[in-house]
């Protein structure tokens, strides 16, 4: 007889169940207070209400949850440097996706190793998640798989669908069920419709095939959520952070009827890929919003405790410590000199 289900599947194991993972690493009452101020804050710049900036601020992919920690604290203590002007969110990506192979996150490969431990890499993620905003810091991920989110949702303060997955009628309708403002980033190519497309989508009530709390296969009927948003990421051909691009970008959102809320994301295509530029593409952010672009409400940087990225070996424990795995950040010297240059020319273009 032949068979006819599961014919590539080489194992099937059980993963614990996000109730079972919540009960072994629980959130206190008084983190729960500090999540839904901080998912306020950030609701409240997406809609303007507030008019501080976003700074979604840190590593490209995190893989050493100590070295995440200590760049927590340094960037705790400079939001609080900047608190008037910014409010800052660290960047805690656990999920990367890939063109063709590599590693693909903390999450998925815990070990670096091909091993795969995604029971451990879960684990690690959602600790890691309640240590960093222990001390202060909200946090924000990137969603890759529709699972995930069960298991550290509710410790997150915002959160972005990428520029590949951004046309993916799952991760729309995941969108809309997000307790958390999402952000959607224009296509790699640089297209704008698609995310444009996907914030009204996300907005709209869906109903899609997922987990319950408990492991349970479920279906998850959403209410839409009213804080999409745009991210600029700059395409294939050329930047997008320009004030002409954003120009265009806000009468397009305008036409299809949707609030021109965007965020500039200093790194990927807007940067050429390299880091150093990024710096460039927040003065120009700032520029625009010092002279009236009040559509710009925040942007993106990557950053670790060091500069530049490294690949990896077969043997780990030669990693650098704070240095990048995934895409070059800057190193933790140029993104306070990066963020308290654009603190100051706020602060200045307030006064004149």
């Amino acid at each position: 007889m032949h068979k006819t289900i599961d014919i590539r599947i080489k194992s099937l194991e059980p993963l614990i169940s996000p109730a079972q993972l919540s009960s072994a690493l629980p959130v206190s009452d008084e983190l729960v207070d500090f999540i839904a101020q901080s998912r306020t804050v950030v609701n409240d710049i997406i809609k303007g209400r507030d008019t501080r900036l976003l700074g979604i601020v840190g590593p490209c992919s995190i893989h050493d949850p100590d070295a995440a920690l200590e760049y927590a604290e340094k960037l705790k203590k400079l939001s609080e440097e900047v608190s008037d002007k910014m409010y800052l969110v660290m960047r805690t990506y656990f999920e990367k996706p890939r063109t063709i192979g590599g590693w693909k996150g903390l999450i998925i490969d815990p070990m670096l190793d091909g091993s795969y431990d995604i029971q451990k890499g879960i684990s690690i993620a959602r600790k890691l998640l309640i240590d960093i905003t222990s001390i202060g810091m909200p946090v924000g991920c990137e969603m890759l798989d529709p699972i995930v989110p069960q298991y550290i949702d509710e410790l997150l303060s915002w959160c972005a669908i990428g520029a590949r997955t951004t046309e993916s009628q799952t991760h729309r309708t995941l969108a809309s069920g997000m307790s958390v403002a999402v952000g959607f980033k224009n296509s790699t190519s640089g297209e704008l419709p698609p995310a444009i497309n996907a914030i009204k989508s996300a907005a709209e009530c869906a109903a899609f095939v997922g987990i319950d709390k408990h492991g349970h296969t479920s279906i998850l009927r959403t209410t839409g959520n009213d804080c999409g948003h745009l991210i600029l990421r700059g395409g294939d051909s050329a930047p997008n952070y320009y004030e002409e691009e954003v120009e265009q970008a806000v009468e397009l959102m305008t036409h299809l009827n949707v609030n021109p809320s965007i965020l500039i994301d200093c790194s990927h295509a807007n940067s050429r890929k390299d880091a150093k530029r990024q710096k460039r593409v927040l003065r120009a952010v700032i520029d625009q919003i010092v002279w009236g672009q009040k559509a710009i409400k925040g942007f993106m940087l990557e950053s670790n405790l060091f500069p530049g990225c490294q690949s990896l070996t077969n043997d780990i424990s030669r990693l650098q410590y704070g240095v990048s795995v995934t895409d070059a950040c800057i190193g933790w010297e140029e993104t306070e000199a990066v963020i308290r240059n654009a603190y100051r020319s706020l602060v200045l273009g307030e006064n004149d």
